[in-house]
């Protein structure tokens, strides 16, 4: 099997040795650092997410991608995600663009409707028009890829007539659409040509293999060819499982508790951490649980690249030592197990 190996973060805030979250400069000058080991790990992703909210560091990842294209030589590296639904697509090409120009064609673009809602109102977007913006800022993006003139019509921007946008790529730019679970949203990519990247964030993986299905039967009958499958969940790799855990488990409860006040959830059961490592997509322990876990993860969804979302909340170090692991240890590990 033929499987890439990527890393993600959201720029989630790391903290310091007194345990205080750094404050979002230094997140943003570590990311590239991050990035940079991550490259000469021999890894083929590196992604980075947008958000617009005081717990993560970044809100142009594109930015930040082009600091590290200059530090970098191999990497691939895309936004994990761009919020489509409140950007412009055709800046989002130009952005792009440009950023496969200063990486030399490195650059892959993951749209999504994002995790959290503040772009709306920052950007004066209604969330009446969540599904509208969504489907049509996704359609005027595919035409904008192929890089021909595009004619454009809809509600939610300006029309385009016979309209060219620059600059032009050498090889193209490859673009994935990031789903969290919504059979239409698989449908729909498959629909516009987009690669499907899973973010599986818990559970079972193994309740996603009925997407992947739903993704390659709706690309043979809209008679498409079949696209690129990728999947991102947590996690953090250590010297053993019971570091890995000791490192993580603090955050990993402070996070669930935050999202749950936001979102109505209800709160964490003591054992709900230990269940997720175990039984869900928490890729947390030493380099031998890790890579069982993605080998197990890879066989059932039938996957084209496994991304680590590393950015657990604690100290810098600790994220370097998980993404040196990654690659030097749980990567080739994966590799065998695969056969």
């Amino acid at each position: 099997m033929d499987i890439e190996f990527g890393l993600d973060t959201f720029g989630g805030l790391t903290r310091d040795e007194a345990g205080e979250f750094l404050p979002h400069p230094q997140v943003i000058r570590d990311l590239v650092a991050d990035a940079v080991v991550a490259d000469r790990a021999g890894l083929d992703f590196f992604g980075i997410g947008e958000h617009h909210r005081p717990d993560f560091a970044v809100s142009s990842p594109e930015m930040v991608l082009a600091a590290i294209a200059g530090q970098t030589e191999h990497i691939r590296l895309g936004s994990t995600v761009t919020v489509l639904s409140s950007d412009d697509p055709v800046r989002v090409f130009e952005r792009f663009a440009t950023l496969d120009a200063v990486s030399n064609g490195r650059a892959e673009i993951v749209a999504g409707r994002g995790s959290f809602i503040e772009s709306f109102p920052l950007f004066g977007y209604d969330l009446n028009d969540y599904e509208e913006l969504f489907e049509e800022k996704l359609e005027l993006l595919a035409a904008l890829l192929t890089e021909e003139p595009v004619s454009w019509r809809g509600n939610t921007r300006a029309p385009l007539t016979d309209q060219r946008v620059f600059p032009t790529t050498e090889s193209g730019i490859p673009a994935w659409v990031g789903v969290g679970g919504s059979p239409e949203s698989v449908v729909r990519t498959a629909r516009y040509g987009f690669g499907l990247f899973l973010a599986i964030i818990g559970g079972p993986p193994g309740r996603f293999v009925p997407y992947v299905d739903l993704f390659e039967r709706a690309q043979d009958q809209l008679g498409v060819p079949r696209a690129r499958l990728a999947v991102h969940s947590p996690g953090l790799v250590a010297e053993s499982d019971q570091r890995a855990r000791d490192l993580v488990r603090d955050g990993w409860f402070a996070m669930r508790e935050r999202m749950g006040r936001e979102r109505g959830w209800p709160p964490p059961e003591p054992g709900d951490f230990e269940d997720e490592i175990e039984n869900g997509s928490l890729y947390v322990g030493s380099p031998d649980t890790v890579a069982r876990k993605i080998a197990d993860t890879v066989r059932a969804l039938r996957v084209d690249r496994f991304d680590l979302k590393f950015d657990q909340p604690v100290r810098h170090e600790y994220q370097l030592e998980s993404i040196q692991r990654y690659g030097d240890e749980v990567v080739p590990m994966v590799q065998k197990l695969l056969g």
